[in-house]
């Protein structure tokens, strides 16, 4: 027989939320940078011009992530509050027909 089904707890959603919120603004800026400083690079070789990647971290890293932040927050959120009600329907039906 197996042991009872763990209760889901709000404290795991929150969790949850905040390292997919972290995790997905990481990539975000990882790959803005990756593109920013692409960018810089092609421009300065179009104008003849020292590239300064300095310009990547400030004007198009940061802002993009800064921009993907609070979105990936409430769809991250939204999408734990919806699975934690799911888990806690299915640890009722779980309880209930194991009596």
């Amino acid at each position: 027989m197996q042991g009872s089904p763990r209760k889901p707890g709000w404290i795991g959603v929150g969790f949850r939320v905040l390292v997919v919120t972290f995790l997905l603004t990481l990539l975000s800026f990882a790959v803005s940078l990756l593109l920013g400083i692409a960018g810089v690079m092609v421009s300065a070789k179009l104008h003849g011009v020292a590239p300064d990647a300095a310009y990547a971290y400030r004007h198009v890293a940061l802002p993009v992530a800064m921009s993907v932040a609070p979105i990936v927050l409430m769809v991250a959120t939204v999408f734990e509050v919806k699975r934690y009600r799911q888990m806690r329907v299915l640890a009722g039906i779980a309880r209930s027909s194991q009596s």
